[in-house]
C-alpha cells in the first residue's frame, strides 16, 4: 500500500491503562468462536456428547494447572496465580457443568452448543447487575467457556507467554490468564473488542503499567496481517506519535518529581491521596505511584467463583498480608457488596427483578449476620496488624447503620470472649452513594467516624440513570450541577460534625475534576495508582481559596456541559502543554 492511498483509521475505546507505544500489531483470534449447532441427535449420541463435554473440561483444567505452575514458578505474584485459581474453581461450578449435562440430554444437542444455551442464561443475570465491578466478573464465565469450546473443537490456544518479540497485543477479548502471563518489555500494550475498566484483565493491565484499550469493537476486524496500528498509519503520524511518546516519556518523569512529596496545597491544606484496589498485586504501584495508603479495599473477590463461603482465618490472612504491606498508612476495607443470589452457590436466594436495588451490601450483610461477622472478625483481628478502618457500603439511614454497628460489636465481643486481640477503637465509616444517605448526611455524620462518597453509584441513582444502557449513558455526567451540589452537602454535612470526607468513584481520578473536587472541600481522594501523580501534581500547584472559588463558579452553571468547559478553560489556562 503506497503513502498516497493508505489511510489513518482511528478508533475510539476504553482507555483503561494509560501511556503511548508504537509497535508492530500481534493479532492473536479474530473474535468470537462460530459454535456449531446439531438438534434433536439419537438418543444414542446423547453419552458420546456427555464425554465429549466432560473431556475438554479435564483438557481445560490440565491447561490452567500448567499456566498456574509456569506463573508460580517465573516468581509472578499471588494474586496473578489466584486468578488462574478462580478459573479453576469455575470448572467444578456445578451451575455450570450440571446445567451443560442436563441441557445435552435434555435438548438432545451437542456439547458446544449445550454450552452455549448455559453460558447465554448465566450471562443473561450478570448483564442485568447495575454494579459494574461484579457485571464484569460475568466476562470469567466467557472466558471459561470459551476454553472449553475450543477443546471441544481442536482448536489451539494461543497462550500470550509464547510472545518473544516487542508487541502489540490485538484480540477479541483477553483473558486474566492471558494478561497475568504477560511480560512487560515484551507486551508493549494491547487492545480488545469487548472489555470494561473494571474488568480482571484491566485490572492487571493497570498493575503491570502496561498501556491497554478496551471496548474497540471491531478492532480485530480492522487490523490485518500487515499489521498496523492506528490503523495504517502515514510515516507523519508515526512521527507525530513517537514525538507524543516521548512527550508522554518525559511528562512521566516530571510527575515521577512528585511520588515522594506530599499532596499539599499552595497555602500548606494537606490532601491525602490514597489507592484503590481489588488484588495485592495493586499494592506495589499505589505505593510506588505515592499513594498514603489504601482509599478503598474491594473484597468481593473473596466470595466470588467459589462454592464455599471463605473462613474467619481466610479473611484474616488476606488482610493482614494488605495492612502489613501499607502500614504505617490506612487500609480501609470495604464489607462485602453483592447480593447472595448467584454468587454464592451454596445458598438458597430467590431471584430478584432488580438485584442492584434489591438484597445486597449492607442489606444482604445485616439479613445473613453470621456471613457478616466472619468478615468483620476477620478484619478485626488483622487490625492489629496495622492501620485498618472499616466501611460499609451502600447505607441508606441511620438505623440500618446502627444494625450494622450492632453487628460488629457482636463480632468484637465474640473475639473477646475468645481471648483474640484485635483494635477495639477501630474507625467506622459510611459510604454515600444512595440518594437518601445523601440526603440525611447529617445524621449519618454522628455515627461513624469518616464518610467515602461512592461517585459511581451516587451519580447513577441520583441522575436515574443506567450507566451501560447505551441509549441513557451520554447522561451519566459527573458533572452535572445537581451531582456537584450533592457533594457540597455531604462535604459540609461531615465537616460540621468533624469527621473527615473522601472520594473514591472514578471522579476522584480524573485530574480535570480536581481542582472543583479540592475546592467543595475533600479531605482525601482515592484513585487507580496512575491517576495518583497527575492529581498529586494538580493539588500542588493551588491554593485552596483559589480552588474554593473554582468550586463556587462550576456551581453557578445550569448545565454539565458549561461547568466541563469552564474547568476545561481553568486547566489549560493553569497546565497549558504542560498537562497531558
Amino acid at each position: 500500500m503506497t503513502e498516497q492511498n493508505r489511510a489513518d483509521i482511528v478508533l475510539k475505546g476504553i482507555g483503561v491503562s494509560p501511556g503511548i507505544n508504537i509497535g508492530r500489531a500481534y493479532l492473536m483470534d479474530g473474535g468470537t468462536l462460530e459454535t456449531p449447532a446439531y438438534c434433536y441427535l439419537d438418543s444414542s449420541y446423547v453419552p458420546f456428547e456427555i464425554k465429549r463435554f466432560e473431556n475438554a473440561v479435564k483438557e481445560s483444567k490440565e491447561q490452567l494447572q500448567r499456566v498456574k505452575d509456569k506463573l508460580s514458578k517465573d516468581g509472578r505474584g499471588k494474586e496473578h496465580i489466584r486468578i488462574v485459581d478462580a478459573h479453576l474453581m469455575m470448572l467444578e461450578d456445578k451451575m455450570l457443568i450440571d446445567d451443560t449435562i442436563k441441557t445435552i440430554k435434555k435438548e438432545r444437542v451437542n456439547a458446544e452448543w449445550a454450552i452455549r444455551i448455559v453460558m447465554r442464561e448465566v450471562r443473561e443475570f450478570f448483564d442485568s447487575i447495575d454494579d459494574e465491578y461484579i457485571r464484569e466478573r460475568g466476562t470469567d464465565i466467557d472466558h471459561i467457556c470459551d476454553r472449553v469450546l475450543k477443546n471441544l473443537m481442536g482448536k489451539r490456544h494461543v497462550s500470550v507467554s509464547e510472545i518473544k518479540e516487542e508487541v502489540i497485543i490485538i484480540a477479541h477479548d483477553l483473558s486474566p490468564t492471558d494478561t497475568a502471563q504477560m511480560v512487560r518489555g515484551k507486551v508493549l500494550g494491547f487492545l480488545t473488542d469487548i472489555g470494561g475498566r473494571t474488568s480482571h484483565t484491566a485490572i492487571v493491565a493497570r498493575s503491570l503499567e502496561i498501556p491497554a484499550v478496551v471496548g474497540l469493537e471491531s478492532i480485530t476486524q480492522k487490523v490485518n496481517a500487515s499489521g498496523l496500528v492506528i490503523i495504517n498509519p502515514s510515516k507523519k503520524v508515526i512521527k507525530d506519535y513517537q514525538k507524543k511518546k516521548e512527550q508522554y516519556a518525559d511528562y512521566g518523569k516530571i510527575l515521577h518529581h512528585y511520588r515522594k512529596l506530599p499532596a499539599e496545597m499552595l497555602d500548606g491544606r494537606r490532601i491525602r491521596i490514597m489507592g484503590n484496589i481489588e488484588m495485592v498485586e495493586e499494592i506495589p504501584s499505589i505505593i510506588d505511584h505515592g499513594a498514603e495508603g489504601i482509599g478503598l479495599y474491594r473484597t468481593e473477590f473473596l466470595y466470588l467463583n467459589r462454592k464455599d463461603l471463605p473462613t474467619e482465618d481466610e479473611h484474616f490472612n488476606v488482610y493482614k498480608n494488605v495492612v502489613e504491606k501499607v502500614s504505617p498508612n490506612p487500609t480501609i476495607i470495604r464489607t462485602l457488596d453483592i447480593g447472595g443470589d448467584k454468587f454464592l452457590s451454596q445458598m438458597e436466594l430467590a431471584p430478584e427483578m432488580n438485584p442492584a436495588m434489591g438484597l445486597r451490601a449492607i442489606r444482604f450483610c445485616i439479613k445473613e449476620p453470621e456471613i457478616f461477622k466472619t468478615q468483620l472478625k476477620g478484619i478485626l483481628r488483622a487490625s492489629v496488624f496495622g492501620n485498618i478502618k472499616i466501611m460499609f457500603p451502600m447505607i441508606s439511614g441511620v438505623e440500618e447503620l446502627r444494625k450494622a454497628k450492632a453487628i460488629m460489636e457482636e463480632a468484637k465481643e465474640e473475639l473477646r470472649k475468645d481471648g483474640v486481640a484485635f483494635n477495639p477503637k477501630i474507625f467506622i465509616g459510611a459510604m454515600i452513594e444512595v440518594p437518601s444517605a445523601a440526603i440525611i448526611a447529617d445524621m449519618l455524620a454522628k455515627e461513624v467516624d469518616f464518610f467515602s462518597i461512592g461517585t459511581n453509584d451516587l451519580l447513577q441513582y441520583s441522575l436515574a440513570i443506567d450507566r451501560v444502557n447505551e441509549h441513557v449513558a451520554y447522561l451519566y455526567e459527573p458533572l452535572h450541577p445537581a451531582a456537584l451540589r450533592i457533594i457540597k452537602n455531604i462535604v459540609d454535612a461531615a465537616h460540621n460534625a468533624g469527621i473527615a470526607v473522601g472520594v473514591c468513584g472514578e471522579m476522584a481520578g480524573e485530574p480535570e475534576y480536581a481542582l472543583i473536587l479540592l475546592g467543595l472541600g475533600l479531605d482525601q481522594l482515592s484513585m487507580n495508582a496512575l491517576s495518583i501523580l497527575k492529581v498529586k501534581k494538580i493539588i500542588r500547584s493551588i491554593k485552596y481559596a483559589e480552588a474554593q472559588k473554582i468550586a463556587e463558579t462550576a456551581l453557578t452553571f445550569a448545565t454539565a456541559q458549561e461547568v466541563e468547559k469552564f474547568i476545561r478553560d481553568e486547566m489549560a489556562k493553569r497546565f497549558s502543554d504542560e498537562y497531558v
